[in-house]
């Protein structure tokens, strides 16, 4: 946290009136002209580089709230799809192929011991969260070891990776994602409280009035660092602990990361609350079906570059807005000004 600084002005204001003097109408690129000069400022150099390689980091871990009936899948699918991912046939394998992303997996809580792997991360904290609706998720200890987790992960990548991406896997993980939202942002349960993986009305139900539950316990909104690692231990989960450190330790390395659904917004409202001059370095990728996820990038202030209905998960959605990172970066690199091409400008 002590290693975040903000974006550079100077470049970021370079960046802009590169963007006025390239052979287009000026503002003409929308959205991709904020963040053509995010990207400047996070690099501190106009144009900034390419954001390229991109490495999705995907934060696997399982949830005791899992007992409460909260998602008709199975605990076991989250091992199952660790395995698959590794194997290479999940769907955020088939998008970062189409993008040459590589894809890691780090197990910070799969209840099932998993064997080593080519790609496979080991970072576990404990097999899985306590129960939420009954008591803490988890420790104070654990919830911090497991952001230090994902702050290791960030800076190991950052290396050689020109953009981080989130993705995660745990089934239920959609409970943890909605608690967060409702403690960080004041949002009630049954707004902030989505199907997740698909369920029917009587379970959504069920699983409004748990979110409820778990979030009453909390004393106030937090207000502090302290308050935000005490509500995350309360109510999230070890991948959202794990992505929350991600956040910051892409922030110290000034690197672009790209943020994917309603677990990675819940997991950025605890960097924030953490770090708030993380966010400058955040780039929400799409905006989920999920409600809380509209709820969590609303009170960050992240613009999603697509909105596409998604609700998967895994880093799906942020792959698919890596493009778009990458064509503003280099459209700002590539594009001629007018006085360099020779074209006349407006009256």
């Amino acid at each position: 946290m002590a290693a975040v600084r903000p974006r550079d002005a100077a470049a970021e204001l370079a960046a802009r009136e590169r963007l006025d003097r390239m052979t287009k109408p000026p503002g003409s690129l929308g959205a991709l002209e904020d963040v053509a000069a995010q990207l400047a400022g996070i690099a501190g150099s106009c144009p900034a580089p390419l954001p390229t390689p991109a490495t999705v980091a995907v934060f696997a871990g399982d949830h005791g709230v899992h007992a409460q009936g909260v998602t008709p899948w199975p605990q076991e699918v989250t091992a199952q799809m660790v395995a698959n991912f590794l194997a290479g046939g999940a769907v955020v394998n088939a998008f970062a192929a189409g993008v040459r992303a590589e894809v890691v997996v780090v197990d910070v809580g799969v209840a099932t011991p998993l064997e080593p792997a080519p790609g496979l991360l080991e970072r576990t904290v404990r097999r899985g969260t306590a129960d939420l609706s009954t008591g803490p998720a988890m420790t104070l200890d654990e919830a911090r070891r497991a952001v230090e987790a994902g702050v290791q992960v960030a800076w190991e990548l950052a290396g050689t990776a020109g953009c981080l991406v989130t993705g995660d896997m745990g089934i239920a993980n959609t409970t943890p994602s909605a608690a967060l939202v409702c403690a960080f942002t004041g949002a009630d349960a049954a707004a902030a409280t989505g199907r997740g993986a698909g369920i029917d009305q009587a379970m959504l139900r069920h699983k409004v009035d748990v979110v409820r539950r778990a979030v009453a316990r909390l004393p106030r909104r937090p207000a502090t660092p302290d308050d935000a690692l005490a509500a995350l231990a309360e109510v999230g989960g070890l991948e959202h602990a794990a992505i929350a450190g991600f956040v910051l330790g892409a922030a110290a390395a000034r690197t672009p990361v790209l943020l994917d659904g309603v677990i990675a917004g819940s997991a950025a409202l605890v960097a924030a609350a953490l770090c708030p001059t993380a966010i400058e370095h955040v780039i929400a990728g799409h905006s989920s079906a999920e409600p809380g996820h509209a709820l969590a990038l609303a009170h960050l202030g992240l613009r999603p570059l697509l909105g596409l209905d998604l609700r998967l998960g895994e880093g799906t959605g942020a792959l698919l807005a890596l493009p778009l990172v990458t064509s503003a970066a280099r459209a700002l690199r590539d594009v001629a000004t007018f006085d360099s091409a020779g074209v006349t400008e407006k009256n």
